[in-house]
């Protein structure tokens, strides 16, 4: 099943925990630390957390620099700079209130940002035209990079698919995963520029 599928089955719980996995892996661009997210995480075990969620959210948002969209750039239109701007902007439309509808717009939005940083992250060439391709299940030439952000998002929302809230622990673990992958890269593209 491709990942738009997979994204237009899942229920509320599994879309946002796919929208919060893409955003978790994307952290080390915002400079936030492995565990900033984690109280989003957890309001997903139950459904208590849905009414906490806005309020958590805010308070992940001051912590990683309020003002989305702008600041903290080199300016130079660097592929880095562009993929923090899209970090960012996953962050900035997080819906305040955990409805299907509005976490639904807004994991597949995560979703198509997390491959597009990760695409251009990638030191290797992604032959694919478009991301969305990859996402209908085109994976002919994709760069490893992408490749395994698509197959992580894909397992998360398999995970949450088939296990419910129990899909939640293996899904941050696929999450955290994807997180030290980024950080490396991100790393090792700052040794190579200082």
């Amino acid at each position: 099943m491709s990942l738009v599928e997979l994204i237009g089955q899942a229920d509320e719980r599994g879309l946002a925990a796919s929208g919060l996995a893409c955003l978790d892996r994307c952290i080390p661009l915002l400079g936030g630390d492995d565990e900033v997210l984690r109280p989003l995480w957890a309001g997903l075990a139950d459904d208590a957390g849905a009414a906490e969620w806005g309020e958590r959210l805010e308070q992940v948002r001051g912590k990683l620099g309020g003002e989305f969209g702008a600041g903290g750039f080199s300016g130079s239109g660097s592929g880095e700079d562009e993929a923090v701007l899209l970090a960012r902007r996953m962050l900035a439309a997080a819906p305040v209130e955990r409805s299907a509808a509005g976490i639904r717009v807004w994991a597949d939005a995560c979703s198509v940002a997390a491959l597009r940083i990760h695409r251009l992250l990638d030191p290797l060439k992604d032959a694919g035209d478009s991301v969305d391709a990859r996402r209908e299940g085109r994976t002919e030439g994709m760069s490893p990079l992408v490749a395994a952000e698509l197959r992580r998002q894909i397992t998360v929302l398999e995970l949450l698919a088939g296990h419910g809230p129990a899909g939640l622990r293996p899904a941050l673990e696929v999450s955290t995963e994807g997180r030290r992958v980024l950080r490396a890269v991100v790393s090792r593209r700052s040794r190579r520029r200082g």
